[in-house]
């Protein structure tokens, strides 16, 4: 590793530890703010849902049988399926799709 690697390094570790410790300390009270409140509520789900999706689509041999997952996975968790139904209507949709292509 040459010294610019290490300075790279460094810098990395104080933005991450800088975005984790600064609103501990900044922010004493409660917020109050509803707008605020009700971002900071969905911040995780927006996230996960952000890594998640290319993942889902590109993890296939065709993304047209992982959209095609992605929608049977949404339809069976809004009719109330179990997350192991929607993984194994998933899978199940996923094998079929890239069997015929």
């Amino acid at each position: 590793m040459t010294h610019n690697n290490f300075i790279y390094i460094a810098v990395m570790a104080l933005v991450s530890y800088a975005i984790r410790v600064l609103p501990l300390t900044l922010i004493r009270q409660p917020i109050k703010n509803q707008f605020i409140q009700s971002f900071l509520y969905y911040v995780p789900y927006v996230t996960l849902a952000v890594m998640t999706f290319p993942a889902i689509v590109e993890a296939t041999q065709s993304p047209v049988a992982g959209a095609v997952a992605l929608v049977v996975g949404i339809l069976a968790a809004w009719f109330g399926a179990s997350l192991f139904q929607v993984s194994v209507a998933c899978c199940a949709v996923v094998f079929v799709i890239e069997l015929f292509l």
